[in-house]
């Protein structure tokens, strides 16, 4: 879960709920004050957008102009809690005109849609006219957690009705269907991901356990 990787302008995971907005927001203000051409992308759950981590962070990037968009993954759920019971307002995208700002909702198990709208933001950012808010109003058909079943506190029939929305699923279809791949080809990339996944994981299972000595150099070097 908790992943890293600088060179490729991935600044990490937290478990900190709302932890991404402020986050977001100072990477964005370093991008500008380098006056880099770079984004900061800010990804968090519909739970967060009641957390005081949202407003100040999303406020204090709408003043400072900042080259950020923050995309709200909205799933209805904040681990086991209703979204619609922790807020009467549960359209996360009108929360942008709060601040002034763009707040554009979107389908989230659409992938072409979401990268249409994502682009948009990024290039608004990048033009140097402020931070976008998306809701990608999407859902988690598995439980939050390793462990949890996922279905105490929602319906069998929610679950499976969401499953059909699949988005890796509508994609392959709509890439089939518009001809810009076969049903062969897709299934010899998802064999070929497949196969790289299950050479990672041995490679992992079979190495040596990390010195923790070296590891506390390589972070705090």
């Amino acid at each position: 879960m908790h992943i890293y990787e600088p060179t490729w302008g991935f600044l990490g995971t937290n478990g900190i709920v709302g932890a991404s907005v402020p986050l977001g927001a100072g990477a964005a203000l370093a991008s500008q004050v380098r006056g880099s051409n770079q984004v900061s992308v800010s990804f968090f759950g519909d739970g967060a957008v009641n957390n005081c981590a949202f407003h100040e962070g999303v406020n204090l990037a709408a003043i400072w102009n900042l080259p950020v968009v923050f995309v709200c993954e909205n799933n209805l759920y904040a681990t086991e809690t209703p979204f619609a019971k922790t807020t009467r307002n549960t359209d996360v995208a009108s929360r942008g005109a709060a601040y002034g700002i763009p707040g554009i909702a979107v389908d989230g198990n659409d992938v072409l849609a979401v990268y249409e709208v994502g682009s948009e933001a990024i290039t608004r950012a990048r033009s140097g006219n402020g931070p976008t808010l998306v809701e990608c109003k999407t859902y988690r058909p598995f439980g939050h957690f390793e462990g949890d079943p996922g279905i105490g506190y929602r319906t069998k029939d929610e679950i499976k009705k969401w499953k059909k929305c699949d988005p890796i699923d509508r994609l392959r279809e709509r890439t089939v269907k518009e001809g810009l791949a076969s049903a062969t080809e897709l299934d010899s990339i998802w064999h070929e991901a497949e196969t790289e996944i299950e050479m990672a994981y041995q490679y992992a299972k079979s190495s040596p356990e990390a010195d923790p000595a070296s590891v506390e150099n390589y972070v705090f070097s």
